[in-house]
């Protein structure tokens, strides 16, 4: 599979992967239920004979007693129950095959979405700028149910439909021939209208499917952002924007409905023709007596049932379509395998020392556009280092090569003189901690956030956590301390809350390297000078690493890295660099005119 920086994946917004779907892995699925569709195969066949058998009696009931006038109530009677009995046989049958197999298409579904969103997890960084949350949601919940149908019963029923019409045409040549022929000739015209359907339809679910992932994203987006639409007025706009996107879909969901409403009309012109033609054909014999009233019932009947599974392909084919298409989106995401992490290989690390080299590392997200060239630098265990530099220079980028989330085209990145793709990547990144400008927090309480399911955290480790970050306070404040609700994203508490709880769940994991990156950006000046408090208590006994803007939180760093458009300039302590008249002396001076003219 090509990178996924490639065309590919550039355009599979608007085009769907041209591999078709593999039948047999989507059958793979129902291998854990093999007893349940034995059994519901088993029902379908009892099915089928209850529907071949009703005609029967009914034939017998004409044919015997009503044409000729003879009235016997016990036969007539027991015809009647027999009769009754397979009505309630099949509708029994019915609605226990109805519950088994909805039973298992559910757990089948449920492993589809488990497995995608284990898929999901596991990919890196580059998949994720590439395929937007909109689109990665219409996966796992669009079209995952999409497979609904397939699973729950389609397969099946159409097995059992397959045996039905095998059953009734057989039926049919055992009592007549010629009427048999006249009534399944009309069923080459059912075939190549379904062939010209599947064309029309397969184009329109594409196009369907596009719509609703485009939708999606857009809704995500402009919920997470709504503040800022309505700051800036707008409304109308985004309305705009929404309304051609929902437009395409509707246009094309009217498309589906008008395709799948022609379906069961044709089918059911095409049953009354050819129930017309057997009358026109055996009318003349049936009036001269050398017909029987019954046997023509009876192949009406069958015609009937013979038309009855064909109109519900009919309307089931609109599903099987969508279906079809799901599994391919689905199966994309399954089947891609060059980035997917390995977390489990490699080299523990269950202690670092926190000594980190960089040794002439080259890094690009796409092609040659590099973000880093050729830079190197050396962080001894326990030191606290800092990176400044313009907005694009390239400082969040080496947090994300440190944690690796990205890896390196040139170059080497150590750990503790390792190189870093050695180590196993659940344990790296175990031990390094990270403090984004834009925090999220989960939806649960503040201690679940704290924690991050790692249970073997006490309450008392999390008070802890919380203090040392300076968010004690304001926490044990709230009415149900750490055990205090925290709404989708922490929308209820204040930029700087969410910095420090963000904070303390850094400390709480006790890393060895603890990185920085703007996590002072939203703190007011009175919350940054308690974290400046606390900033000796963190970072004593762990390699620290700052990544910020606001230069008072970095003076007191062992060495400060200079970078600019990819390369380290300048390094030192803030005396250093101060003294050097260059880059960092510049900023300095701009962020002290700043704070003046803030102050003004």
């Amino acid at each position: 599979m090509t990178d996924l920086g490639s065309k590919r994946y550039d355009k599979s917004e608007d085009k769907i992967c041209s591999k078709k779907a593999n039948v047999g892995r989507l059958l793979s699925y129902f291998i854990p239920y093999i007893p349940h569709i034995i059994l519901a195969v088993i029902m379908a066949f009892a099915i089928n004979a209850t529907v071949i058998i009703k005609p029967r009696v009914l034939q017998r009931v004409i044919d015997d007693y009503l044409v000729p006038e003879i009235y016997d109530a016990a036969a007539i009677n027991r015809l009647g129950f027999i009769f009754f009995g397979l009505i309630l046989l099949g509708a029994v049958l019915n609605y226990s095959q109805t519950i088994l197999l909805n039973y298992v298409g559910q757990n089948i579904m449920h492993r589809l979405r488990t497995e995608l969103f284990n898929k999901i997890q596991r990919m890196k960084m580059t998949f994720f700028d590439h395929f937007s949350s909109g689109r990665l949601l219409t996966r796992v919940t669009n079209d995952v149910e999409a497979l609904n149908e397939l699973f729950s019963g389609v397969l099946i029923n159409l097995f059992r439909d397959a045996v039905m019409i095998i059953g009734i045409v057989w039926v049919m040549f055992s009592m007549n021939t010629t009427l048999a022929v006249v009534a399944i000739c009309t069923v080459p015209i059912i075939a190549i209208i379904a062939v010209i359907y599947r064309k029309a339809a397969r184009k329109n679910f594409i196009r369907m499917k596009r719509a609703v992932g485009r939708i999606n994203g857009f809704l995500a987006e402009n919920i997470s952002g709504m503040k800022i639409v309505q700051i800036f007025h707008r409304e109308k706009q985004k309305f705009d924007e929404y309304n051609l996107i929902e437009k395409d879909y509707f246009e094309s969901s009217l498309r589906e409905v008008i395709l799948n409403s022609l379906g069961r009309p044709i089918v059911e012109v095409i049953n009354n023709l050819a129930i017309a033609s057997l009358i026109w054909v055996c009318a003349g014999d049936i009036l001269s007596g050398a017909f029987e009233y019954g046997v023509l019932y009876t192949f009406i009947s069958y015609v009937r049932e013979f038309f009855q599974p064909i109109n519900e392909i009919a309307d089931k084919y609109t599903g099987l379509q969508s279906a079809v298409i799901s599994s391919e989106r689905i199966f994309e995401i399954m089947d891609i395998s060059d980035n997917v992490e390995d977390l489990n290989t490699g080299t523990g690390c269950e202690s670092l020392r926190g000594e980190i080299e960089f040794r002439n590392v080259w890094f690009a997200y796409e092609d040659d556009n590099w973000v880093l060239k050729d830079v190197s630098f050396h962080i001894k265990p326990e030191e606290t280092v800092a990176f400044v530099g313009a907005t694009g220079s390239g400082k969040s980028t080496i947090i994300s090569l440190i944690t690796r989330f990205y890896d390196i085209q040139k170059g080497e990145i150590l750990i503790d003189g390792i190189d870093i793709k050695k180590y196993r990547l659940t344990d790296l990144r175990r031990k390094i901690a990270v403090v984004l400008q834009d925090v999220f927090l989960f939806t649960g309480d503040i201690a679940s956030n704290i924690r991050l399911n790692n249970e073997e955290l006490t309450d008392d480790e999390v008070y802890k956590a919380l203090k040392i970050a300076c968010a004690d306070s304001f926490v044990n404040s709230l009415p149900n301390g750490i055990k205090s609700e925290v709404k989708e994203r922490g929308c209820t508490f204040s930029s700087g809350q969410r910095q420090l709880l963000s904070f303390a769940r850094a400390v709480a994991l006790n890393p060895a390297v603890l990185i920085l990156d703007e996590a002072t950006a939203y703190i007011d000046t009175e919350t940054e000078e308690m974290i400046q408090k606390s900033m000796e208590n963190v970072t004593s006994g762990r390699t620290s690493i700052l990544i910020a803007h606001r230069l008072s939180t970095i003076r007191q760093a062992d060495r400060i890295y200079v970078i600019d458009q990819g390369k380290i300039l300048e390094e030192g302590d803030h005396e250093t660099l101060l003294s050097l008249n260059g880059l960092y002396r510049n900023y300095v001076e701009l962020s002290l005119k700043s704070r003046e003219e803030n102050h003004i």
